[in-house]
């Protein structure tokens, strides 16, 4: 298992379209993080716990992207045709799977803790330029470093699974983004008790984001009812979804005929 591993891990320090996500996650982490810093002002500035808060959880985008990385890591396997010498040559495919995952959440760990140092970077300046003090206390900024952390590898894993179920990288890709971007911004508007169970949506809470801060469109920042799961809860619930995706594909399509 070991050796599989290293092979996967091997595969993504040689692929430079995992190094073009994690610069393109960095670029609009900043982006949207310096955005975030000018705008946050009324009732929470940038010095106040909340605005600054708002700051520094904004490493979303590298979360999101580190799924994409998931579903390019295994979905790419049969778009480049490479998965015949993949799959065919270990006996338990099902073995494979998992160093994909494994492999896979290590870089979305590095992705997520990228995220979050851009974003608290860019916190940290707007409050040092105003002559502020750190209004959030280090245990605070430390969990929420954890957070990104744990929810990039998770949301990493989900991609590897999603990638192997639907094979197209195409459209694993751009559900992806249909997901997050759509499908649990309208569900989470309308269904107030579900939204902190929805997976993307669990993940930015995990990182810091008040519930609802992460959605787009007219659900951001819109009035909820509900509570974010704990820190426990919500990483339970994106390691079991990983683990159900991923054991739907080893029933499926990967045990398909892929020669």
């Amino acid at each position: 298992m070991t050796s599989l591993v290293r092979i996967e891990l091997l595969k993504l320090r040689t692929t430079r379209l995992v190094y073009g996500l994690l610069a393109t996650a960095a670029g609009l982490t900043a982006l949207f993080s310096v955005l975030e810093a000018t705008r946050v002002g009324g009732d929470a500035p940038v010095s106040t716990a909340a605005g600054f808060g708002s700051v520094i959880t904004g490493g979303i985008w590298s979360l999101l992207l580190a799924a994409v990385l998931g579903v390019i890591v295994s979905s790419g396997e049969f778009r480049h045709g490479t998965v015949t010498a993949t799959y065919l040559l270990t006996p338990r495919r099902d073995r494979v799977l998992a160093a994909k995952m494994m492999a896979a959440a290590g870089a979305g760990a590095v992705y997520g803790l990228a995220g979050w140092l851009i974003a608290t970077a860019v916190g940290l300046g707007f409050v040092a330029a105003r002559g502020d003090a750190v209004p959030l206390s280090a245990a605070t900024i430390a969990r929420y470093a954890a957070g990104h952390l744990v929810a990039g590898a998770l949301l990493a894993a989900i991609g590897v699974g999603l990638g192997s179920l639907i094979r197209s990288q195409l459209a694993g890709v751009i559900g992806v983004f249909i997901w997050a971007i759509v499908i649990e911004s309208v569900l989470g508007s309308l269904y107030n008790s579900v939204q902190p169970y929805l997976p993307y949506t669990a993940a930015t809470t995990l990182a810091g984001s008040t519930l609802g801060d992460a959605a787009f469109g007219p659900a951001h920042g819109a009035a909820t009812s509900a509570s974010p799961l704990p820190f426990a809860a919500a990483t339970a619930l994106l390691a079991a979804i990983a683990v159900v995706i991923a054991a739907v594909a080893a029933r499926t399509t990967v045990r398909a005929d892929i020669s």
